[in-house]
């Protein structure tokens, strides 16, 4: 059955309670996607008095950090909040969360997130529930070049059913890979096999706890090297520790697992060090089988799952599971932006200048040096990629870095080039470095 829209058409309006709409020369900047790094930029706007327009597709900010929120962050609050958000927040009655404590994820909402877009300078610009489907330039497509930056963005958004198209001067695209993961399989395409296994996989950091009747003393596979991966793997062995039946089996592709371990003690982040070590001492005490160098070459089911690929050239049929856990990471989705002239790398699918900073075929750096506005200028005139999203299937990005890029946008879009063209932050270090296609993956 065809889906039918209402079409509302809505001005751009710098007082939406009051239908005060501006001139075209200072339309707002819309932002899309209200998590962390989208309501940093509201913030940073807010300062800047500079009209904006903040769309979110759940019913609340910060949306997909709730179906985390379980989690406990590896950064302190002091990482974790944006500046100018701060400024903002201190003028009001909000208690600070202690800078050296770390968050889980729905504490990061509550206590940060939340009392940020209640604030009077934000709030009245959420727009909440705002399904964001198409952005293009007014009356032009991708291929018409004639004045196309005098062109203000629209913005095409579905809400309960009605489409209803914004106008701005700007657009920066927030909307980060979440509830876009990579599958099981090496080579990343999807197949019907791991389709049709549907309940049987999680592809996120499952609460264990709270959900320890589809683990407990079952046979799961966690498959994946990254951060997601080892909180996955941490929880199961806390099951464990109730449940000794539960049999648990990590998967990777690296060479060894030594390299997923991270900096450890070195890491400047200590609980994100912590992990590494707590994941290794489980490894060693044989609590947690590891299987790798793995390369998954697909799924089957029958009445448990069997796990079939490769090792070192080797054929090899890995079976008996009842549950999966896939961590291996997501990816961006442009389809939203397909009427837009973008610079997007090949490989990483990140912003182009960042790709060689990120490329796990290059190096294995936990952090990227922070950059600014010039690093995330794209073709497209006053659009930007940021957040997650701007690295692409690149799993580095930290909260700080996306602060730091909407901060220098915001100054440029401001005409403050001078403070956009600043780097304002300094980034922790992992405590590991290796270049080489030997960090890969």
């Amino acid at each position: 059955m065809m889906k039918t829209f209402k079409i509302l058409n809505q001005q751009a309006c710098c007082d939406p309670s009051t239908g005060c709409c501006t001139p075209e020369s200072s339309l707002p900047v819309a932002i899309i996607g209200a998590g962390p790094i989208g309501l940093a930029a509201a913030s940073q706007l807010a300062a800047r008095k500079q009209p904006f327009l903040l769309f979110e597709v759940g019913d609340e900010v910060g949306a997909n950090i709730r179906s985390w929120g379980h989690v406990t962050l590896f950064s302190p609050w002091q990482y974790n909040i944006d500046a100018s958000a701060k400024t903002i927040l201190q003028q009001t009655d909000w208690q600070e969360p202690n800078g050296d404590e770390i968050p889980t994820g729905n504490e990061l909402i509550d206590f940060y997130l939340k009392p940020l877009a209640e604030l009077e300078q934000i709030k009245p610009f959420i727009y909440t529930n705002h399904q964001v489907i198409a952005l293009t330039r007014q009356q032009n497509d991708k291929m018409k070049s004639k004045g196309r930056n005098d062109q203000p963005f629209v913005i095409y958004t579905e809400v309960k059913g009605e489409l209803k198209t914004f106008q701005a001067r700007a657009v920066l695209d927030a909307t980060g890979t979440w509830g876009n993961p990579n599958p099981a399989q090496g080579n990343g395409v999807w197949l019907p096999s791991e389709k049709a296994l549907g309940e049987r996989i999680d592809y996120h950091i499952p609460n264990v706890e709270v959900n320890a009747s589809l683990y407990s003393n079952k046979k799961v596979a966690v498959i994946g090297s990254g951060h997601s991966a080892i909180n996955s793997l941490l929880n199961l062995a806390e099951l464990k520790e109730k449940s000794p039946d539960t049999d648990i089996t990590w998967i990777l592709r690296k060479e060894s697992v030594e390299m997923a371990y991270g900096g450890e003690q070195n890491d400047e982040l200590m609980a994100r060090g912590a992990l590494g070590s707590r994941i290794h001492q489980l490894v060693d005490e044989g609590k947690i089988h590891v299987v790798t160098p793995f390369f998954i070459s697909s799924l089957k089911e029958t009445d448990k799952i069997s796990i079939i690929g490769t090792q070192r050239g080797e054929n090899m049929v890995l079976e008996g599971f009842e549950r999966l856990i896939v961590n291996t990471g997501s990816r961006p989705n442009y389809m939203i932006n397909g009427e837009l002239r973008l610079n997007i790398d090949s490989t990483t699918e990140s912003v182009t200048a960042l790709a060689s900073l990120i490329d796990p075929n290059e190096h294995s750096c936990g952090t990227v040096e922070a950059h600014g506005e010039a690093i995330l200028r794209q073709p497209e005139q006053g659009f930007y990629v940021v957040g997650a999203k701007s690295y692409g299937r690149a799993p580095t990005f930290l909260m700080a870095t996306g602060y730091e890029q909407v901060r220098s946008i915001v100054a440029f879009l401001a005409g403050d080039e001078e403070s956009a063209k600043r780097v304002e932050l300094s980034l922790p270090e992992t405590g590991v470095c290796n270049s080489g296609a030997g960090g890969c993956c």
